[in-house]
């Protein structure tokens, strides 16, 4: 509907300039013509027929004059008009072709120039995507490479009879078939929520969040009592709408990574309502992170150890799940740091019938 309208708007204009030029050829030919009859009356130098053969030559000349006047002026009006559609079309093209095309560069006013604007911005987008999309590839290619190299080897040596079967060995390669499923369930949770396919297939509800998160506690706290001497919980009771295995799974992943990242003995949860937000935050001491980089730990296999050792359980899509579902709730999260005292903390709107 908007190109629609930009559309209609410049056949205005067009309309307009076309009503213009035509006004302006006749307006120019009738005030020669009427100017250069009175003139030759005013001077008595013809009369009769000659007069009228004299003003009909001189409106042919008039008119040819007037015609090639307005045409430059046309042409030349027109293709500022549709130089920037021109531009349009080309880069148009190059997306066509998988290119990135220039940014575009005009002095177009009004609809034209929004148009133009927006371009730029999804061609921005455009390019974003698919750096983003090869890297994840990038990612995924050597979160799987190490696991499935290992299988290989595993499996030539034994179909070459270098080595025997034995359980340790079958124990081994099940560990590192497991981690490749876990990579994959991962992805595929990751890409279910960032599509928007959980409107289908996880329905939203009304969820006493606190119930959600205390319940996420329990699970978790023989392996938090095991490092950590010093917990302080304070959990308010508010609801939002949402999913509550979502919810569950968003919790799972931030109580997984402190115990993970965790250097301190010190954990303090807090939950509360603020503006009518409800505000969860998980402060600890860990392993040290940039505060410059902070926000790329919510990237897709992002992990603080530089050489991603494939010893870690973790795939690196923990937090990005997280920040999909949380985005998926309307909420938000992030993360204050000074290096190593870390505040993950967590924003959801508060649902109006449950406040």
């Amino acid at each position: 509907m908007w190109v629609f309208r930009n559309f209609s708007n410049l056949l205005s204009k067009l309309v307009a300039l076309n009503s213009f030029v035509i006004l302006l050829v006749i307006l120019l030919a009738a005030l020669s013509v009427t100017e250069y009859a009175c003139y030759l009356v005013n001077s008595q130098q013809v009369s009769g027929q000659e007069l009228v053969d004299t003003l009909n030559g001189f409106l042919w000349k008039i008119s040819l004059v007037t015609f090639i006047i307005a045409g430059l002026f046309h042409y030349f009006t027109v293709k500022k008009i549709v130089s920037p559609i021109k531009h349009l079309s080309i880069a148009a093209k190059e997306i066509k072709e998988g290119k990135t095309p220039s940014k575009i560069e005009s002095s177009a006013t009004g609809e034209m120039k929004g148009l133009i604007e927006n371009f730029n911005s999804m061609s921005e987008t455009l390019s974003s995507v698919q750096e983003q999309r090869e890297e994840m590839l990038k990612d995924i290619a050597h979160e799987l490479r190490t696991p499935l190299t290992n299988i290989n080897g595993y499996l030539e040596a034994l179909q070459n009879k270098v080595i025997d079967g034995n359980p340790e060995l079958f124990g081994s390669l099940l560990e590192e078939s497991r981690r490749i499923t876990r990579i994959v369930e991962l992805i595929t949770e990751l890409n279910s929520w960032n599509n928007g396919n959980y409107f289908l297939e996880k329905q939203f509800e009304q969820v006493k969040i606190n119930h959600v998160l205390s319940e996420s506690l329990t699970a978790f706290r023989l392996k938090l009592q095991n490092q950590i001497m010093d917990m302080q919980f304070n959990i308010e009771d508010a609801g939002i709408l949402g999913n509550r295995d979502g919810l569950m799974q968003v919790f799972t992943n931030m109580l997984q990574n402190i115990l993970d990242y965790n250097t301190g003995t010190f954990l303090k949860i807090n939950g509360e309502i603020k503006n009518n937000r409800y505000i969860i935050t998980f402060t600890h001491s860990g392993r040290f992170i940039d505060p410059e980089k902070k926000s790329m730990i919510f990237e897709r296999f992002y992990r603080l150890e530089e050489s991603r050792s494939t010893k870690s359980d973790g795939a690196g899509l923990g937090l990005a799940i997280s920040r999909s579902i949380i985005t998926a709730h309307k909420g938000s999260i992030g993360l204050d740091t000074d290096g190593t005292h870390h505040t993950f903390w967590l924003n959801f709107p508060l649902h109006p019938m449950t406040q």
